[in-house]
């Protein structure tokens, strides 16, 4: 079984960025893939599926955003919404230079879990040279837990008052959201590393990003893979399967697990959910033009 290393990435701005790596052991990488958590959960919560992943032959690159998870500063503040765009930006481009002197080049996948799959989309639109497919797991792009009318307005003032460090609770308390398992809620809630309030700054961004993600839709052209949840109380499916058909490019795939609720990880069947992406994973490797 191959562990996680935990390596840092500076930031352009000079944030020490945190998180785990894993090199696939004995053989050449396949694939590299490019990890983007949810608000609240962060690298540590997908061990599983990453070991599995890195089994099969990827190398894994899941560095925690910015004031989140291993990230201690600043915790859940982000400037601008640039600049959690330009933290991934910087990291593709990286491994995209290093992928250039290697001998065994491999595709890049950037894959974004919840609310990371509305980071990932944007950043795939904004810059299509940096990646070769994109994967969305129980995709945050399009969310029933979203702010009311109430919240937005606050949200406005708020901007418009240039209040941006006021911290506010993210309405995801109760562990019930993310897995109908008693042992994973009580994980969950024990978890010491899991994020439980962002800036106003951070909500703005993350507005703007929403604002961004149906035209991205419609930019992206690479090879789609999405994974649903159908008990999922996080995210809108119905009006996530909409935006998914928007996506211009006709490689894409959408597979539905009806019993299972939001977070995949946390599901009795993980491992063949993961089975199932690496399925994809191999075709899309396959397929794959290195340039």
């Amino acid at each position: 079984m191959t562990n996680a290393v935990v390596e840092e990435f500076i930031a352009s701005d000079g944030y020490r960025l945190q998180g785990r790596v894993w090199h696939p052991e004995n053989q050449q990488a396949r694939v590299t893939l490019v990890m983007l958590h949810g608000i609240q959960s962060h690298s540590g919560w997908y061990e599983a599926s990453c070991q599995q992943l890195c089994e099969y032959g990827a190398s894994i690159c899941f560095f925690d955003r910015r004031g989140s998870g291993l990230n201690t500063p600043n915790r859940g503040h982000a400037a601008h919404w640039r600049r959690l765009v330009q933290d991934v930006v910087q990291l593709l481009s990286l491994l995209r230079f290093q992928r250039e002197q290697s001998d065994h080049p491999a595709p890049i996948v950037l894959q974004g879990m919840s609310w990371g799959a509305k980071l990932a989309t944007v950043v795939a639109a904004e810059r299509p040279d940096l990646t070769d497919g994109l994967a969305l797991l129980y995709p945050g792009i399009k969310a029933r837990v979203k702010a009311t009318v109430v919240q937005q307005m606050q949200l406005s003032l708020a901007e418009r008052l240039g209040i941006r460090d006021k911290r506010v609770p993210i309405p995801l308390s109760d562990p019930a959201l993310f897995t109908a398992d008693p042992d994973w809620q009580k994980w969950i809630q024990e978890d010491p590393l899991a994020l439980h309030e962002v800036s106003v700054s951070f909500l703005l961004a993350n507005r703007e990003l929403d604002r961004r993600v149906d035209h991205a839709v419609e930019q992206i052209d690479c090879p789609v893979f999405c994974q649903l949840a159908g008990q999922d109380q996080i995210i809108d499916n119905r009006a996530t399967e909409v935006c998914f058909s928007r996506f211009r490019f006709d490689r894409k795939t959408l597979i539905s697990y009806p019993e299972a609720r939001h977070t995949l990880e946390f599901e009795p069947d993980r491992e063949q959910m993961t089975a199932d992406y690496i399925n994809w994973l191999n075709e899309f490797v396959s397929s794959a033009k290195i340039c």
